[in-house]
């Protein structure tokens, strides 16, 4: 099992925005990826302008593949990363 934890920092007043898309990612994730077995998008409560993306994935392999469905190109690269100041990501195994 693979996990992901991403954080993503804003540019002002983007939070929004960035939901909405988060929002349209999740159901596509859940439908068409079935290596994936959690996608959570978070906001913080604290800062509207930052959210924390947990993903668990069955292997390495739906883990990898993520990054090359259309949904992911499209709203993450496309629509998400160039309105973000910065992106942090770790990739855990679980224990």
């Amino acid at each position: 099992m693979i996990v992901l934890v991403a954080k993503y920092y804003c540019l002002p007043d983007k939070g929004d925005e960035v939901q909405v898309y988060l929002q349209e990612m999740q159901p596509l994730v859940h439908e068409y990826e079935k290596g994936c077995t959690v996608y959570s998008a978070n906001r913080s409560t604290e800062n509207k302008d930052l959210f924390l993306i947990y993903e668990q994935y069955v292997d390495q392999a739906a883990f990898e593949a993520h990054r090359d469905t259309p949904h992911f190109r499209e709203i993450i690269e496309r629509k998400i990363i160039p309105i973000l100041e910065r992106r942090e990501r770790e990739i855990y195994t679980p224990i």
